[in-house]
């Protein structure tokens, strides 16, 4: 299951889809794809691969909604994607939270090769699972890579084990449990983590070239861990100078 597609000068190429990926193009204000793998989720021994890439062109990325890993008894389910970004492109990725079953088993390859012109906005959200679990997944590895043209300016690995996760909260005393990781690059962004942190929004720092902005969130309330998302993300958009943005999703 994959789809690859691109813009060059805004204008949308398909180069490939295999089903049962899914997609929903609009492009009234901005360009805009909505994403969807049909079954709403990911199963044991699914290997979905996205694959964009942006040349002087700018996109807002979404899910249609959540993303459910489904239950495996030995295999994973597999998640890669692949973002390339060229020649003033900016790209903005809001994405809908996991939600792992329990007793799933998720790995997600995600890379971004981007230039020095390019801009970028993207999020990830960890749910604890369905409404009356409480981190019972298996083992979830992810690995998250950022690079300037091809050179690696930031890299994340994660071995999560559920049961350690949630010991890990339980020990904290902590009140939160659903996280979110955001990720930026804007033109300037020793200006754009100022802000942030003027606004409150503390727990976000550089990689090591500061090529990148990095930040973690969390809430007990996913509502209102998507309503700090799309403060941020509105502040983000503020500054590449574009108007706020509806996603058209509740």
């Amino acid at each position: 299951m994959s789809i690859k597609f691109g813009f060059k000068d805004d204008i949308f190429s398909l180069d490939s889809l295999k089903l049962p990926s899914r997609h929903y193009y609009f492009n009234d204000s901005e360009n805009y794809i909505k994403l969807l793998n049909i079954g709403e989720g990911i199963f044991p021994k699914d290997k979905i691969r996205l694959n964009i890439s942006l040349d002087n062109s700018n996109l807002i990325l979404t899910t249609e909604s959540a993303t459910k890993i489904y239950p495996s008894k030995k295999e994973f389910g597999i998640n890669k994607i692949d973002i390339k970004l060229e020649n003033n492109s900016n790209f903005e990725f809001i994405n809908d939270e996991l939600i792992l079953y329990k007793d799933s088993k998720y790995i997600q390859l995600f890379k971004l090769n981007f230039d020095k012109s390019s801009t970028f906005f993207y999020t990830d959200i960890l749910s604890r699972g369905r409404s009356y679990e409480n981190f019972d997944f298996t083992n979830m590895l992810i690995k998250n890579s950022f690079c300037e043209n091809m050179h690696l300016e930031y890299i994340e690995k994660f071995d999560v084990k559920g049961n350690e996760l949630k010991d890990y909260i339980t020990r904290k005393n902590s009140v939160n449990f659903i996280f979110a990781k955001i990720y930026i690059k804007t033109k300037n962004n020793e200006e754009f983590i100022t802000k942030l942190q003027k606004s409150g929004f503390i727990s976000f720092t550089f990689s090591k070239n500061k090529k990148i902005i990095i930040g973690v969130i969390s809430s007990d309330n996913m509502s209102d861990l998507k309503i700090k998302i799309m403060s941020i993300w509105a502040r983000y958009r503020e500054n590449i100078s574009k108007k706020e943005f509806s996603l058209g999703k509740q």
